[in-house]
């Protein structure tokens, strides 16, 4: 093994199980860690004409055009004004940076692959695209996202053009 290739594995191994929390409203959500590049304070969005109304437009992050998603409009919840705890999660998808504005960041958890739970199949009334899994957690329960579900395919196009 290359001196590249252990500190490759270092690095994925140090990821390995461990997932960002956040909530909006009083759910609890996680996304794996190793999508998340930093998590910012709110700042001012310009607005992207005819852009879904989730797509809330894009900020300039040290020079670099992030669009910035709002999670809660996403999953078709009630706009709630930002507050000083509003923050942004950039995450990294397939070379592509974006934020997702969410209510607060709760913290970094260790989460082993025999506490997460597949969700309930649709048959059973429960059909939520955007949750790859449930997490038992501390008397705790986490829904896990799938990031790339957040991202619909052509949404990703919109953005890659803006």
């Amino acid at each position: 093994m290359s001196v590249e290739e252990k500190d490759l594995y270092i690095e994925e191994d140090t990821q390995k199980d461990k997932y960002l929390s956040f909530v909006i409203g009083s759910e609890e959500y996680a996304i794996d860690i190793k999508y998340v590049t930093e998590i910012i304070g709110f700042q001012p969005i310009t607005e992207v004409p005819e852009l879904p109304e989730y797509i809330k437009g894009i900020i300039n992050l040290r020079g670099k055009i992030i669009p910035i998603i709002d999670v809660r409009l996403r999953f078709k919840k009630v706009f709630k004004e930002y507050t000083d705890r509003t923050c942004v999660i950039v995450i990294n998808i397939d070379s592509l940076d974006v934020g997702f504005i969410v209510d607060g960041v709760s913290e970094v958890l260790s989460i082993l692959e025999d506490q997460i739970v597949a969700p309930p199949s649709a048959e059973t009334g429960f059909s939520n695209k955007y949750i790859k899994g449930i997490a038992k957690n501390r008397d705790q329960v986490k829904l896990i996202l799938d990031c790339y579900r957040i991202l619909e395919s052509e949404d990703l196009e919109k953005l890659v053009e803006v």
